[in-house]
């Protein structure tokens, strides 16, 4: 299992200039560093040159709000990464999936500046549950990568990404895992000293990006109000040395801009025993769409195969081959969400606590071109989810729940390639722990049916399936442990996997959704092993995913860059390792080696899946004295060349970062802190493999980030 806290160990690595880095090699880097490094904690610690004592450095103690039963990092069954704290500040971007796009096992979608949504293990979309403080998020960000996550990186005091199916309690479709955005939008505690806040400034060269956030919280006997905004305004950004987009005479990524405005306001009744709460926010948004190509339209389908341009006897009035350019498009987003939250302790005999989680969405976002309206998206949605903790019984200890879901998405328009949907789901769930010595055991059990409604054509597809998960962490010797974990568990098909046909020029696709799809069924082997305190740490996991009738858009036909989707189904496997140690090389000093592959192929045949994360590694030197912290890394991205059909190959880059930070007070006692961060320091121009605009928005190029919070 690997995780981030706010002690410095973030991972990278150097290596030659655009290597291919073999997935064997990766795995005994990995399995050989963590062997020599155990050996080497029982090496006597030196004396620190204050003569101060020095015990063994440990991971702080961390809780995962998504584990279910309130479980520190160390317990989990599941692998698990936790930011939080000065890391987490240091480490926020302008979307959660570049926030999370360097940590171990996790990429991002990367569709310019305003649309990247975290992949883990290299699955995306549905198959990554997205939540705030445990409640699903419902925009349209699953639909497709060119649409936000409203979700707001600099309003989050906490996010923990659980790796792999058996993060099943929060949805059967979440067989590629989990993150949890904490927030404190509703409050659950009366401030000590009737107040409480944070307030932060931060500014970016590579895009010109300027925003602040801020949040406070006030409150008094059993009432505490929380209000809470962020502004954003970035311009197009700029990539690396050497790219020249058709005559082109900047380097700017045209339409990568990123205007976001966000805010809440909450109150909740505090008492002895818990608490209950409610919350509004509502957050609006225009970001670019970059490599919208115009040239596709009018083109449409022959059965299996794609025609563009007039049929015989008509007149074709669009040059196919070339880009029409004219205004990029934008997307106008608006998204309202009304919350509730809950827990109640001890409500009743037999049982330690009551959760609620509930919401109502309504999500509408316009993609205007040459200021006109030419498509609608509309998600209204409403979900409930219940958990009731029981007290331990003959050793076991728990909770059963409930969690249910209505969707109602809709597309008008030029690009409305999914007809309107509602879908329905329910699932029932049910979480016990069990502890014997060392051992830990966990074991998970989930029904959900779902039905998803066309509206248009009056089709309906209802799906059941049953999952079920096994893990255990053994703690075998002092400050180690082994995680085995098995999980089966069922995805039904999302609505524009069963429904969609039409014209996506965002994603250059026309895709063909197929109404007969079944349920996936995956099978997940995950081991990990970890060491959590000494001067050497680290945490390793080695996955294994087979998955039967997995769906995929499988590419029929391309022309002139329009790939036809037909939404199939086959099995597939996915294999990968994931891992980082940190060693401490005195009490300032500290070097991480980190890395990550993950090999996704179809069972038959040995095809390859589309858009599968590139082989990382990395390293990294922090180091800290008095109130300053600095690290310096390397992050080395190999040359993906095991690409899908009609798929081209992706070249490899490097890129060097930097930052820096104090942390200090004024004369009142109120801490704050600057920071500095340098990306991409050599300007390298570099590309992201899992995007489907991968060489029309490459990756920013060198970028400064300055930035100071202040807490009171």
């Amino acid at each position: 299992m690997t995780y981030t806290t706010s002690q410095p160990h973030r991972p990278v690595a150097i290596l030659r200039a655009r290597p291919t880095l073999h997935p064997v090699a990766l795995a005994a880097m990995l399995a050989l560093t963590g062997t020599g490094v155990a050996r080497a904690q029982a090496a006597p610690v030196a004396a620190p040159a204050d003569n101060s004592a020095a015990a063994p450095a440990s991971l702080p103690a961390v809780t995962v709000s998504a584990s279910g039963l309130q479980l520190g990092a160390n317990e989990m069954t599941t692998p698990v990464t936790v930011l939080e704290g000065d890391e987490l500040v240091r480490r926020r971007e302008a979307t959660l999936g570049e926030t999370l796009n360097s940590e171990p096992g996790i990429t991002s979608s990367h569709f310019g500046a305003g649309a990247s949504r975290p992949i883990i293990r290299g699955m995306d979309g549905p198959r990554v549950k997205v939540l705030s403080d445990g409640a699903e998020l419902h925009d349209a960000s699953t639909i497709s990568p060119d649409h936000a996550v409203v979700s707001e990186p600099l309003l989050a005091t906490q996010i923990e990404v659980l790796r792999g199916p058996s993060a099943l309690v929060y949805g059967n479709g979440a067989v590629g895992g989990v993150v949890n955005v904490l927030d404190g939008k509703i409050p659950t505690a009366i401030p000590q000293k009737g107040y409480e806040g944070s307030a932060e400034l931060r500014a970016n060269s590579g895009a010109g990006e300027k925003a602040g956030a801020f949040s406070l919280t006030g409150g008094a006997g059993n009432l505490a109000v929380h209000v809470e905004g962020v502004a954003r305004d970035a311009g197009d950004y700029r990539v690396g040395k050497g790219w020249a987009p058709e005559g082109e005479p900047t380097r700017k990524v045209l339409g990568s801009f990123n205007r976001t405005d966000t805010g809440s306001v909450g109150l909740s009744w505090v008492g002895e025993r818990g608490y209950l709460g409610a919350a509004y926010t509502r957050q609006t948004a225009k970001y670019g769409l970059p490599g919208h190509n115009h040239s596709f339209e009018g083109c449409h389908t022959h059965g299996n195969h794609l025609h563009c341009g007039a049929h015989e006897g008509e007149e074709d009035g669009h040059d196919h081959g070339a880009e029409e350019h004219g205004d990029v498009p934008v997307v106008d987003l608006r998204s309202e969400r009304f919350d509730i939250r809950g827990e109640l302790r001890n409500p009743f005999a037999g049982f330690s606590a009551l959760r609620l989680r509930a919401g109502v969405t309504d999500y509408v976002h316009d993609e205007v071109e040459d200021g006109a309206i030419s498509t609608t998206f509309k998600n209204k949605a409403y979900d409930t989810r219940i958990e009731l903790q029981h007290e331990p019984i003959g050793g076991f200890k728990g909770l059963i729940g409930l969690q249910t879901s209505q969707r109602k998405f809709s597309a008008v328009g030029e690009e409305a390639y999914v007809e309107p949907t509602i879908t329905r789901k329910l699932g029932f769930f049910a979480l016990e722990e069990y502890r014997l010595g060392d051992w830990r055991f966990e074991a998970a059990l989930r029904h959900d049916r779902q039905t998803a409604e066309a509206q248009t054509s009056g089709i309906e597809r209802s799906h059941n399936g049953t999952s079920a998960s096994l893990g255990a962490v053994w703690k075998f010797t002092p400050g180690y442990q082994v995680g085995p974990s098995f999980t089966r568990a069922s995805r039904a098909p999302s609505a524009e996997e069963l429904y969609a046909k039409g014209l996506h020029m965002a994603t250059s696709t026309y895709e063909r959704g197929n109404a007969d799809l079944k349920s996936e069924i995956s099978q997940n082997i995950d081991v990990s092993l970890k060491k959590t305190s000494g001067d050497t740490t680290f945490g390793v996991s080695i996955f294994r995913n087979r998955i039967n009738n997995y769906i995929y858009g499988r590419t029929l036909d391309e022309v002139d860059g329009l790939q036809l989707l037909q939404y199939s189904q086959a099995d597939a496997t996915f294999t990968g390792i994931e891992g980082q140690v940190r060693q401490r090389l005195n009490r300032n000093l500290g070097i991480t080696l980190f890395g990550d592959t993950v090999r996704a192929t179809l069972d038959a045949g040995g095809g390859r899946l589309p858009r599968i994360p590139a082989t990382r590694a990395g390293i990294r030197l922090d180091a800290n004295w008095q109130a300053w912290e600095g690290r310096v890394e390397w992050v080395q991205v190999a040359r993906q060349n095991r690409v899908a059909e009609f798929e081209t190959a992706t070249p490899g880059y490097g890129m060097l970062n930097l930052g820096v930070s104090y942390n200090g007070q004024f004369s009142t006692g109120t801490p704050w802190q600057v920071y500095l961060k340098a990306n991409n320091l050599t300007d390298r121009l570099a590309y992201a493999h899992t995007s489907f605009i991968k060489n029309a928005a490459p990756l920013m190029g060198r970028s400064l980030t300055v930035g100071m919070k202040v807490a009171f």
